[in-house]
């Protein structure tokens, strides 16, 4: 249904969980995938030669843009961005360092920021646009211990209104996806008392599949979603039920 042939997506933090499943879907959908991560060997194991890869550390100055433009020059132009790159740092409010903080609003919503700024123009150019910005339920209800985490991802979900009503009269989408529990290597670190904690809390009684995200984007990514502009999709199994 949902057809990306002809598309060119750009897909930051692609490695493993979330960041995987999205670029296959994408790629079974006809999509031209570039997949960008820090760890080239990890790229490689996980995408074979139908992907483009691209290393990238988006903490960095300047990166990206670069890595916008070498998209284009790989790719010939830049159609759909998902920003799915992001990190954790736990730990309550009174022992969190200044480093602990910077680092996630550094990595979870700067970069963002910064890729939604290099993506914009060449979109504009082509008069066509998705953005999505990779949120989480964090970023909707707050989390003990998680102060640094929430602000990133709430601070993504308001950027996200703001982006969409600066560029949708130019044909450009821009919406946040806030998946709830989602079975990936960062829920996996997660002790066992607090996942039981977490999956009381959930009416669908299991935790998300990263698939389940992935098909969300797809969606998102289609002309079929043209009028959904400036939304947060929460998928979370009804927990919070916002």
């Amino acid at each position: 249904m949902f057809d990306l042939t002809g598309r060119v997506v750009l897909i930051t933090g692609a490695t493993g969980g979330i960041g995987g499943a999205i670029a296959h879907k994408m790629k079974h959908a006809g999509a031209t995938v570039v997949v960008s991560g820090r760890n080239a060997e990890k790229m490689n194991s996980e995408f074979d030669d139908g992907f483009i890869k691209i290393v990238a550390d988006l903490a960095s100055d300047g990166a990206a843009e670069k890595l916008v433009a070498d998209t284009i020059a790989a790719a010939g132009k830049l159609d759909i961005l998902v920003n799915n790159a992001g990190i954790t740092r736990d730990t309550l409010l009174m022992r969190m360092t200044d480093a602990q903080f910077d680092d996630v609003i550094n990595t979870n919503l700067r970069s963002c920021f910064k890729m939604c700024r290099a993506a914009i123009m060449p979109m504009m150019k082509n008069r066509f646009g998705r953005i999505i910005n990779m949120a989480s339920i964090i970023g909707v209800i707050g989390g003990p211990g998680q102060a640094n985490y929430a602000a990133s991802k709430g601070g993504m979900i308001a950027m996200t209104k703001s982006i969409a009503a600066e560029v949708a009269s130019r044909n450009i989408t821009a919406n946040a996806i806030a998946p709830g529990f989602i079975k990936t290597p960062m829920t996996d670190v997660l002790s066992d008392e607090l996942k039981k904690s977490y999956l009381a809390q959930i009416p669908a009684g299991r935790f998300g599949e990263p698939d389940d995200i992935a098909n969300a984007c797809v969606f998102l990514a289609s002309d079929e979603s043209s009028y959904i502009n400036g939304q947060t999709l929460n998928i979370n199994g009804a927990m919070g039920r916002f």
